[in-house]
């Protein structure tokens, strides 16, 4: 599936729940939705606490998903194209160079 049609299925299921209405109760603000990102992505941290590896990944990849959708959904409401922001920012880590720990 193309990002696209991930993006699509998105805005469809939160238009669906009314969250882009004005009166809604989780107003779907770029602010709103990066903090949505940093909390879901400490719910992945919480998967490997006081360990290497996650013990459920069905749950762990659940948080995931929630991560990829809020950051899905924040590119496309600041209207950035997150596929090519991907592409950009690989090819300018590509020229950078890291010094050793």
């Amino acid at each position: 599936m193309e990002l696209k049609e991930l993006e699509a299925r998105m805005h469809a299921f939160v238009r669906g729940k009314g969250w882009y209405e004005a009166d809604s109760p989780k107003p779907q603000t770029p602010r709103n939705l990066a903090a949505s990102i940093a909390i879901e992505a400490a719910e992945i941290l919480e998967h490997f606490q006081w360990r290497e590896t996650a013990v459920n990944k069905t749950e762990l990849a659940g948080e995931l998903a929630d991560v990829a959708l809020y950051l899905i959904q924040l590119a496309s409401i600041s209207d950035i194209d997150l596929e090519q922001a991907i592409l950009d920012k690989l090819a300018y880590n590509h020229s950078r160079t890291w010094s050793a720990p």
